[in-house]
């Protein structure tokens, strides 16, 4: 490996009604990039509360609060998505999420968002135009709403245009997660993190 290359933090966003898995899938992914041999990629959580209760009552401190946060800091944006009854669009739809997606993109750094989280995106205007997915099932609602925001939905599992990804649901996950990876890094490490995580690589 070479010992000058630098070092990637990914901001990791967490909304009320957070998704576990998907955030989770962000998490150990990256996390697994201390244990192989490549360039590490660190990951802070932030959030807009002090604590934050995920759908199902697991709670987290995130490590700062979005008032805190300086995108210079940052090589890269992640957002699981939620559940509206517990909340994820009162947070998701905030005008500081919207600034701080908005200046992610600015700096031309990427966004990897995960089922629903694709609508955050699409509030901050940045799927205008572009070929995007969201969460695909109870009845097409939510691809109707990316369409609302000017997106053009896919009937792919995973969309990663101008920078951004966006996803289906929670399968799509560990996908998002590590391609992330892969664009901070490259494919070759990628391949060992799966080895070492035990996936098979083909």
């Amino acid at each position: 490996m070479d010992k000058l290359a630098k070092e990637k933090t990914v901001l990791l966003f967490l909304a009320k009604g957070f998704e576990v898995y998907e955030a989770a899938s962000f998490v150990d992914v990256i996390g697994w990039t201390e244990e192989v041999d490549m360039p590490k990629i660190h990951i802070k959580t932030v959030g807009m509360h002090p604590q934050i209760k995920a759908h199902w009552n697991m709670t987290v401190i995130p490590d700062m609060q979005i008032d805190e946060v300086n995108v210079n800091d940052f090589d890269a944006l992640a957002i699981p998505g939620g559940f509206e009854p517990s909340g994820f669009y009162e947070d998701g739809y905030d005008e500081r999420l919207v600034k701080l997606i908005r200046d992610f993109h600015a700096q031309e750094k990427p966004i990897a968002s995960i089922c629903v989280a694709a609508l955050l995106v699409a509030n901050a205007g940045l799927l205008t135009g572009k070929s995007a997915t969201t969460y695909d099932l109870s009845d097409g609602h939510r691809l109707d709403q990316l369409r609302d925001f000017g997106a053009k939905p896919s009937n792919q599992a995973l969309v990663f245009t101008d920078g951004i990804i966006t996803s289906v649901g929670p399968s799509t996950a560990l996908d998002v997660a590590f391609l992330l990876v892969e664009i901070l890094s490259n494919k070759k490490n990628v391949e060992k993190l799966k080895h070492a995580m035990r996936f098979v690589v083909r």
